[in-house]
């Protein structure tokens, strides 16, 4: 009968996956050719595979990464948000409102700052500062259990903290001439989608094994252990892959909120609660919105720019506004 009721829903899942991908399709090839430099697609084929054309390979260098790096980035961030309201059972779980983004960003600031030759290696001390400011909201939170409200204050407050220190660290490091890690999708190069690649995958792969497993942590812990499994060790594990998913993309392009907040709950409204279809589908969600938000702000007000932070957080406050209110009236 429950293989019955999956297959039907997988099923249904189908078109919304067709549909969602034809529209990252679509988006790829439009945020592409769109921007400062203006090229039909005669012209921008011609100069990717013809002959050298100056501002092809200005869009090659600087418009292509870009691109990229959004989709990845918005992929890996919010498998990181699902995977964290699934282990903190807390819908408003969030790598960038509890501050794992903020410890994650603080250590590569550090980097950044006073280890430029180790840049290729910040995602890496970006994991170790998200692990640590995971560990130490989790460590203030826990009080017989979990309560979501806690978590958000405490993360709040542990997110200010590690933004002060990131910002003591960049007005050391501009003092001194270093160039620091720029926050956000400008300027990405193909080095940095080279260096996403891999964290990306190493972080996505574990994630892909663990949606089943994110369905167990919805029951009670007792339940849980009545199964046979480690709830510690489950927990454990689904935190280190979500910490590496959001220090990844936060070592890249800095931190971006709410992305991860609304990406999971839009994707569960359609697609159900299956982590096993979840997961995919809030990946290519999360790519889809990152490139819409990077797109609007580079062509809403050009030829100047917004981040895609900023386009996102005018969006995800609201957002976040409303789930506060409903979970109050619940």
């Amino acid at each position: 009968m429950s293989a019955g009721v999956s297959g039907k829903r997988a099923a249904r899942a189908v078109p919304a996956f067709v549909i969602l991908a034809v529209a990252i399709v679509c988006l790829l090839l439009f945020s592409m050719k769109s921007g400062s430099i203006s090229l039909s697609w005669g012209e921008l084929l011609r100069g990717l595979f013809v002959e050298y054309d100056a501002r092809v390979a200005a869009v090659y260098d600087l418009r292509f990464p870009r691109v990229l790096i959004s989709l990845m980035s918005g992929a890996v961030l919010s498998c990181s948000g699902l995977l964290f309201q699934a282990v903190l059972k807390n819908p408003l779980a969030d790598p960038g409102i509890i501050g794992i983004s903020g410890g994650a960003s603080f250590a590569a600031s550090v980097v950044a700052a006073f280890f430029p030759s180790l840049y290729f290696s910040a995602p890496a001390f970006a994991f170790v500062g998200g692990a640590l400011a995971f560990l130490l909201i989790y460590s203030l939170s826990w009080r017989g259990g979990l309560d979501p409200v806690r978590i958000i204050l405490i993360g709040v407050a542990v997110s200010a903290v590690f933004a002060g220190l990131s910002a003591v660290v960049g007005g050391i490091g501009n003092a001194s001439g270093v160039s620091l890690t720029v926050s956000g999708l400008s300027q990405r190069t193909w080095s940095d989608v080279r260096l996403l690649c891999v964290y990306a995958a190493a972080g996505l792969a574990p994630a892909a094994a663990l949606a089943p497993a994110c369905n167990l942590m919805a029951l009670e812990d007792k339940a849980v252990r009545g199964l046979g499994v480690n709830v510690d060790v489950l927990r454990a594990c689904i935190s280190g892959v979500a910490v590496l998913l959001a220090a990844a993309a936060t070592a890249i392009v800095g931190v971006i909120g709410f992305l991860a907040l609304i990406v999971p709950h839009i994707a569960r409204r359609i697609i159900g609660s299956d982590h096993r279809l979840l997961l995919p589908f809030s990946a290519l969600l999360g790519a889809f919105v990152l490139l819409a938000a990077d797109t609007i702000g580079r062509l809403l007000i050009a030829p100047h720019e917004l981040s895609a932070a900023v386009v996102m957080s005018v969006f995800g406050g609201p957002f976040f506004i409303a789930l506060l209110r409903r979970r109050a009236r619940s």
